[in-house]
């Protein structure tokens, strides 16, 4: 066996109730070598017979890891399934070594068939760091009903973190970032008693004891924020913690996150009063809908309420503040392009504002339909 055709790691052998496998370190370049996908899918001869035990990887999760990997506090904790073909293995007991050897069947490139985290592996083929090694469990010689039992337990007994969890524990990291900065917003936002969406953010994503009124997710609510201050809240998080320098934002980033330049100045007090002057005009123009919780099918206080607002308030920001990315515009201004709104308490439904993502579409049509056809509206001053 050539060097070529070879990969060596440090593995110890593992007992568990399925069987014997090997736990091993691998560096990241060498396992995305190895490694392949077994994605599930219909079999090219068999009209009802799939094949394969892996889900197709999902882009935007695939984009999300590449650009993690390369962050200052990456991580995967949590092992990498592996299966490999007793053909392909050799275990050294005495070093405690195993290596993955390549066949005339089986390549080096592909000895290694992924039973779980196969986004995880294809965000590491981006990494361009020096050293990030990477815990894999490896079965060998295990058959195909075997790595499926596996791929099956490991993901349905295990619980995933909610993203609102995620969110709340960032108050505990000491670095500055976009994602720090909308979390702390979004707790103000639920904690001041004069806050139109005061006890209504749910901050773990599931209700709060003693409360019955959290209409809206934590996660939904930083990440409306997120949308409106950072294109790329992970690499400005990075920045950050390297004090590398940002540049000020053009015309054009103010535009699509008119909170840009705000957080860079580290002015989130504008930026939670500017969301409770706006919010607050919602409530006034719709004080029912925005009040009766109870109400089956009434979306304005709900998540596809907040996101749909959320997306008007990047365009009614500029127009309000007159153009000034710092300003903090009141209530009254926000006013003034509601009350031009022909909706009623009563259009809050889901007959007129379907559920999922074409409900948030559809009011923020209607929204952006009377600016367009009302727009004569002029600017009240600003505070």
């Amino acid at each position: 066996m050539t060097q070529k055709n070879t990969i060596s790691f440090p593995a110890i052998k593992m007992k568990q109730p399925i069987g014997e496998f090997l736990v091993g370190a691998m560096q990241a370049n060498d396992l995305v070598k190895v490694s392949y996908a077994d994605v599930r899918r219909l079999h090219e001869n068999e009209m009802d017979d799939y094949i394969g035990i892996q889900r197709r990887l999902t882009l935007q999760r695939s984009k999300e890891l590449k650009e993690y990997v390369n962050s200052f506090d990456a991580t995967f904790p949590t092992a990498v399934i592996l299966s490999v073909k007793e053909e392909n293995a050799v275990y050294d007991e005495e070093k405690r070594e195993l290596t993955l050897v390549g066949t005339d069947d089986t390549p080096i490139d592909d000895v290694a068939k992924i039973i779980d985290g196969q986004h995880r592996v294809d965000g590491l083929s981006a990494f361009k760091g020096e050293t990030f090694e990477v815990n894999v469990s490896i079965f060998v010689g295990v058959d195909i009903a075997t790595q499926a039992n596996i791929f099956a337990t490991v993901n349905l007994a295990q619980t995933k973190v909610n993203r609102s969890l995620a969110y709340d524990l960032l108050a505990y990291e000491n670095l500055r970032s976009p994602q720090k900065v909308a979390h702390h917003i979004a707790v103000a936002l639920d904690g001041l008693e004069y806050s139109p969406f005061f006890h209504r953010v749910k901050r773990l994503g599931s209700a709060t004891p003693g409360r019955k009124n959290e209409t809206i997710t934590q996660a939904a609510m930083v990440e409306s924020i997120l949308d409106l201050t950072s294109k790329d809240p992970m690499t400005d998080r990075n920045s950050f913690f390297h004090r590398l320098r940002i540049s000020p934002p053009t015309e054009d980033e103010l535009e699509r996150f008119p909170f840009r330049q705000m957080f860079l100045e580290k002015q989130d007090d504008k930026i939670t009063q500017i969301l409770l002057n706006y919010f607050t005009a919602v409530k006034v123009k719709w004080p029912d809908s925005w009040e009766d919780l109870d109400r089956k099918g009434n979306v304005l206080p709900k998540t596809n309420g907040l996101k749909a607002l959320m997306r008007f308030l990047k365009i009614v920001y500029p127009l309000t503040s007159g153009g000034d990315y710092s300003a903090v515009p009141t209530k009254s201004a926000f006013s003034a392009y509601f009350e031009k709104v022909a909706l009623k308490d009563a259009d809050f439904n889901t007959d007129t504002f379907k559920p999922g993502t074409s409900g948030e579409a559809t009011l923020l049509k209607v929204l952006r339909q009377s600016l367009e056809e009302n727009s004569e509206v002029q600017d009240p001053l600003i505070s």
